[in-house]
């Protein structure tokens, strides 16, 4: 009867949701890639990097490397120490989606700047995979890679 009982509670459990209501974490989310996008506006590498949880992995628009600790992500975000003051990411469409304490959001948005006087824009696309973790979404694998010209 005991096993019976465990075994029930433990369904029960593992039924229930956890984490934040659906609704309002995709507007957490959505608030999440917003500071993303302000902090490489900015080029805050501070702010940016805060944003990665500790065992966050990167794949960056510009980099052959694969970045796995948070050294490797800092890195790779200095690149904001050495962009023009025009350099800016403008985001696009996104498609969000909760599943408890996991989400993703995927989606586009571009890269642009001037040098020289002319403007360089580079459209890419995105997979963020957010953890939530002590009340905030976290970064624990992003995918960016350059938009394909259409065909």
């Amino acid at each position: 009867m005991r096993v019976i009982i465990a075994l029930l509670a433990a369904l029960f459990l593992f039924g229930c949701k956890t984490g934040p209501a659906p609704d309002a974490s995709k507007a957490e989310v959505a608030a999440a890639t917003r500071q993303w996008v302000e902090g490489m506006t900015r080029h805050d590498i501070d702010s940016v990097v805060a944003l990665y949880d500790p065992e966050a992995v990167l794949w960056g628009t510009r980099s052959p490397t694969l970045r796995d600790n948070p050294a490797k992500v800092r890195e790779y975000f200095n690149i904001l120490r050495t962009v023009p003051p025009t350099y800016k990411v403008d985001l696009g469409e996104q498609r969000i989606r909760v599943y408890g304490p996991i989400a993703i959001n995927t989606g586009t948005y571009t890269f642009s700047e001037v040098r020289d006087g002319k403007e360089i824009v580079r459209p890419a696309r995105f997979s963020f995979v957010y953890r939530h973790v002590n009340g905030r979404w976290l970064i624990v694998d992003h995918h960016s890679s350059a938009m394909p010209a259409p065909t």
